[in-house]
C-alpha cells in the first residue's frame, strides 16, 4: 500500500477512471451486439436505428479517450456495412 499522498490519490483516481471505462465499454458493447442481432434477423429499420444509437455511444467513447479514433472508426464502419448489406 502506498503511503506517500499522491500515490494514494493516484491509487483512487485510477480505480475511479477505470471502473467509468469499463462501464462505456460495456455499454458499447451492448449496442454492437442489438446491431448484429438486427442485422442477424434482417429487420433493416430496427438495424438502422440501433445503428445510430450505437455509433453515438462509440463516437462519446472516442472523446472521451475510452477507445483510440481509428477504433471507433473501424466498429462503425463495420457496423454501418453490415446494416446496407440487408436486402
Amino acid at each position: 500500500m502506498a503511503n506517500i499522498k499522491s500515490a494514494k490519490k493516484r491509487i483512487l483516481v485510477s480505480k475511479t477512471r477505470n471502473e467509468r471505462n469499463k462501464a462505456i465499454k460495456s455499454a458499447v458493447k451492448t449496442a454492437i451486439k442489438k446491431v448484429d442481432a438486427a442485422v442477424a434477423a434482417g429487420d433493416k429499420e430496427a438495424a438502422a436505428a440501433a445503428l445510430l444509437a450505437a455509433t453515438s455511444k462509440i463516437d462519446k467513447a472516442a472523446t472521451k479517450g475510452v477507445y483510440h479514433k481509428n477504433t471507433a472508426s473501424r466498429k462503425i464502419s463495420r457496423m454501418t456495412k453490415a446494416v446496407n448489406g440487408i436486402a
